[in-house]
């Protein structure tokens, strides 16, 4: 009878560990998850905060007294090296302009290329242009 009990003890103590490392595997992949994603995000607000400074960078060339074109073309050049697949510049009349810079957001996603339709945070448009799904856009007015 003693045996018997003893065998019994042995298939249940090896239950509990395979249930034990299930549950630790779910949660380390928990964890890597919300890692990926603030990852994610951290380089999300990186490329915003970028570009915001190459539009105003653009906006101030272009509302000085006499249009800098060099330093638009400069900062121009600045938002291709900074953000993916990134373009800036001006569009507007003479009363109202926008200084704007895009990036490929999409494209910067790893997965994302896959499933475009999980763009949540796209703009509906950039200032006075429109922008495609998967770009991305600052936009500032000013006026000259």
């Amino acid at each position: 009878m003693t045996r018997a009990r003893l065998v019994s003890q042995r298939g249940q103590s090896l239950l509990e560990v395979l249930v034990a490392v299930t549950v630790t595997a779910v949660t380390v992949l928990g964890l890597i998850a919300v890692q990926l994603s603030i990852a994610r995000d951290a380089r999300a607000r990186s490329y915003r905060e970028q570009a915001a400074l190459v539009a105003d960078a653009i906006a101030e060339a272009a509302r000085a007294p006499n249009r800098n074109d060099a330093a638009i073309s400069q900062w121009r050049t600045r938002a291709a090296s900074l953000l993916p697949q990134g373009d800036a510049g001006t569009s507007g009349g003479a009363d109202l302009s926008f200084a704007r810079a895009t990036w490929a957001w999409r494209d910067s996603v790893p997965g994302n290329a896959a499933h475009p339709g999980d763009m949540i945070d796209m703009p509906a448009s950039c200032g006075d242009a429109d922008v495609p799904q998967g770009v991305q856009c600052v936009a500032m007015a000013f006026s000259r």
